[in-house]
């Protein structure tokens, strides 16, 4: 048996999850969850760890702003995180920019798109 401690990022509380996995790595119990998220959350976290990635680009052809903030429309696997970063070392934004417009499709072959985040 090994037990595993994790905070909870799913809402405000941050509670203190125990996740508790057989030999064989299957899960046997999950303790310390103020709500169901947290179960949930701790589940996966053990199984497939997921992130949302932010960063910025470069912006093209704006007066005012010369970064725009982005971020991955959905969760990426945990372990591509670091190909997801790459993938955008060269890429731009081109002015006008809003709030959801697809910068990159379909980042790193994980199916997930990387959308603005704010007008620029």
């Amino acid at each position: 048996m090994e037990t595993r401690t994790l905070t909870c990022i799913r809402c405000p509380r941050g509670c203190t999850v125990a996740v508790t996995l057989a030999d064989d790595g299957t899960i046997t119990s999950v303790t310390g969850n103020s709500c169901m998220r947290g179960d949930k959350y701790a589940r996966d976290e053990v199984t497939h760890p997921v992130r949302v990635v932010t960063t910025t680009v470069p912006v093209v052809g704006s007066a005012t702003e010369k970064m725009v903030s982005v971020k991955t429309a959905g969760d990426v696997p945990k372990g591509r995180v670091f190909d997801v970063v790459r993938a955008l070392t060269d890429v731009t934004a081109t002015a006008p920019v809003h709030i959801g417009d697809v910068i990159l499709a379909d980042v790193a072959g994980t199916g997930i798109d990387i959308v603005a985040t704010k007008d620029a």
